[in-house]
């Protein structure tokens, strides 16, 4: 909004300053510094809003230390979250790139999802919430929404990058020699519409899920579209397995989103791909400013959040912090790294996965079903163990900060 307001002013007036709103820097800080005024100015305001509709936590007794004392705290907090991520893209983002309105649109889906969740646990007393099926159904819907915009879409291309020499002539003033020096500099070629995605740690790391069809574009896209409903459905919902603990998720999906938004910002940039080796995606480096208003409202949100928690998220937030997560990188076509990027998010997912399993095959093997974990998820395995639980959020957050380190460095090594 705030973009083609200065963008018209400064072509039509040139009024000073307004030429600031063209470069993702400015917008980006700018993204930040309003999520950031969002969240703190207004999160207290909600919180209060939420105790006085009796908007609280119900808390299944596990036999967890400091479970009880969390009965009652405010939760569906993720709105918090939503509108310091929809707010300041409205005023700072280019509302006509295709990337942006993805973004938007996943972030508004999955939020209503979540929201309708938590509205039946909260108003309806239903502690299981919406039901898991009508979950996978909207995961499904928006993976399906994205990986059919990203094969239909005009806007969504990928351009090879190739060097042309240019030549810089020098006269010497004093002598009137006359001197030339050959530059490289790196151009796109033509636009190209492909199903081509980003192999981590891998030489000439560009792979085509076409190439597994044969090239066949109908299977193509189908292939595409699975991958897309996968990594949707897989992300938000580790993301809504994660968050258990104070601060737990906020502060494992902050590193994660500063990454996306260096691969967004080095994959939209022609120069920085052609030194890195990687893909060359017009037009992605503006959700360098979506991710820079989604770092500032994690990190507003765990002011609240961290220990002991003001405020939940709940599945409102929970499920859209994976979900963006989620079709961020498959924007900037990096959905291959989210395994190791979102490394908590599998261990959680993993551990739900095979304590399951493992109970049901040996309930049917032995009469009695086993345990693998003292209890799932991951994070709740070390509670039961008696670990405070300010030292697990702290140290699966340095566990994804490592792992954030560890998707940067993909970059180089190769």
């Amino acid at each position: 909004m705030l973009y083609s307001l200065f963008d018209y002013l400064n072509r039509a007036y040139d009024l000073p300053g307004s030429g600031m709103f063209q470069y993702i820097s400015f917008r980006s800080a700018m993204a930040v510094i309003a999520s950031l005024l969002i969240v703190i100015c207004f999160g207290r305001w909600i919180i209060a809003l939420l105790q006085r509709l009796q908007i609280g936590e119900e808390i299944r007794d596990l036999g967890l230390d400091g479970q009880n004392d969390k009965k009652g705290t405010p939760t569906m907090g993720g709105v918090i979250i939503l509108l310091a991520v929809l707010v300041p893209m409205l005023l700072f983002g280019r509302l006509d790139n295709i990337y942006v309105q993805l973004m938007l649109v996943s972030t508004v889906w999955l939020g209503c999802i979540g929201f309708l969740d938590d509205y039946i646990k909260v108003f309806r007393h239903r502690k299981d919430g919406l039901k898991g099926e009508f979950k996978i159904v909207g995961q499904v819907g928006l993976g399906l929404i994205v990986g059919t915009t990203m094969w239909l879409s005009s806007d969504i291309v990928i351009r090879e990058k190739s060097t042309m020499p240019v030549e810089t002539v020098y006269i010497d003033r004093d002598s009137n020699d006359v001197e030339t020096a050959v530059s490289r500099m790196v151009v796109g070629t033509e636009s190209e519409k492909t199903t081509k995605t980003t192999i981590p740690f891998v030489k000439n790391n560009e792979f085509d899920y076409g190439w597994l069809t044969g090239g066949n574009d109908i299977l193509a896209w189908l292939l595409y579209v699975a991958m897309a409903i996968l990594v949707v459905t897989a992300v938000s919902n580790g993301a809504n397995l994660t968050d258990g603990l104070d601060g737990l998720l906020t502060g494992v999906s902050i590193p994660i989103v500063a990454v996306l938004a260096a691969l967004a910002y080095v994959s939209g940039h022609i120069v920085y791909a052609d030194y890195l080796n990687i893909m060359y995606i017009p037009d992605s480096g503006e959700l360098v400013v979506f991710a820079a208003a989604m770092a500032g409202a994690l990190i507003g949100f765990l002011w609240f959040n961290s220990f002991p928690a003001q405020i939940f998220m709940g599945d409102t937030g929970s499920l859209a912090v994976g979900g963006i997560i989620a079709v961020f990188a498959l924007c900037i076509r990096k959905e291959l790294l989210l395994p190791v990027m979102c490394g908590v998010f599998l261990a959680e997912s993993v551990s739900v996965i095979l304590q399951r399993g493992y109970f049901k095959y040996t309930k049917r093997k032995y009469g009695e079903g086993r345990r693998i974990f003292l209890m799932s998820p991951l994070h709740h395995h070390y509670q039961k163990k008696h670990m405070h639980e300010t030292k697990i959020v702290v140290r699966f957050i340095i566990v994804s900060l490592l792992l954030a380190a560890v998707s940067l460095v993909t970059l180089k090594i190769r």
